[in-house]
């Protein structure tokens, strides 16, 4: 079955980034359609290796036939573990493109998109056992509140969220119908497919744990580059940006960077992205998913 996954967003940036050596080790955390795979692959030699990430089983069909390439199942949060087990405890660059592909927001029973009517599922991994619908129908007002103005940026996440605690009480949540005609007269009048579009986003952060798996990746990513490797990161809106952004110059996510007895700089990273690389018009004219993305690159110490 051939399933359309999005084009790659900045390919030869990322790649420039990777600065990849043909003997290298290299990780793609999110492999998706393997654009961003199949380019690594092409600057590789016989001995350099791509190991590649996506829990979701879609991507699977993407896989190219390549004895140079390594498929893990799994969500990158779980990404030094995994490298271990098969047999690399230390690597030469990591890319990760944290956009969700298109082809989620396209196939319908994913829930994923505004457009169609589902189940409110949301989950990348189809094992996870959290749902949209059990978002909807179980949490607390105010985690609702908290989720929506942090996660979606929605100006009035505390109506909303005291609606949906409201309506579950005599339907609960089950459809993404449903859900919009409950909350129908809390959408701004003229901007309903960005406010939907913020608050679907609130959902798939929170179903997902997006920003703490980021975090954990981030972390591990540190600890199993080698020295000179580079990090590459592609995000997409600034609750994925400001973690990334303060880890590769801090080492931490918040506060300012520790330093020694001698008052030397305790991180990671050296930064090589001293401002975030944007996509040129020519290639937003061609793929409007490249708008927002932010790219951001750093070298281990």
């Amino acid at each position: 079955m051939e399933f359309k996954y999005h084009v790659p967003v900045m390919l030869q940036p990322c790649i420039d980034g990777l600065n990849i050596k043909p003997d290298g080790v290299y990780v793609d955390v999110t492999f998706g359609g393997g654009g961003h795979s199949k380019e690594i692959l092409k600057h590789l030699g016989p001995e350099g290796r791509l190991i590649a990430f996506d829990q979701d089983p879609d991507a699977q069909v993407n896989i190219p036939a390549d004895d140079r390439f390594i498929f893990i199942d799994q969500n990158f949060g779980f990404l030094k573990n995994n490298l271990r087990l098969k047999g690399f405890k230390a690597v030469d660059g990591i890319l990760a493109d944290l956009g969700v592909s298109s082809h989620q927001f396209d196939v319908p029973e994913r829930g994923f998109s505004i457009r169609f009517n589902a189940n409110l599922d949301m989950r990348m991994d189809p094992n996870g056992t959290l749902t949209a619908a059990d978002v909807l129908n179980t949490y607390s007002e105010e985690k609702l509140h908290k989720i929506f103005g942090i996660y979606g940026e929605v100006k009035n996440a505390k109506s909303l969220a005291r609606a949906i605690v409201t309506a579950r009480l005599d339907h609960p949540f089950t459809d993404i119908d449903g859900f919009k005609t409950a909350v129908s007269e809390y959408i701004p009048k003229g901007k309903e497919n960005k406010y939907l579009a913020q608050v679907f986003q609130a959902l798939r952060i929170e179903v997902n744990a997006e920003i703490s798996v980021l975090e954990n990746f981030l972390q591990q990513a540190a600890e199993v580059l080698k020295p000179g490797g580079h990090l590459v990161v592609m995000s997409y809106h600034s609750l994925e940006d400001r973690p990334v952004k303060n880890f590769m110059a801090k080492g931490k996510f918040y506060g300012e960077v520790e330093k020694d007895f001698f008052g030397n700089q305790q991180k990671p990273f050296n930064v090589i992205t001293r401002k975030a690389i944007m996509a040129s018009d020519e290639e937003i004219a061609r793929n409007n998913r490249a708008r927002s993305a932010k790219l951001r690159i750093a070298e281990k110490i």
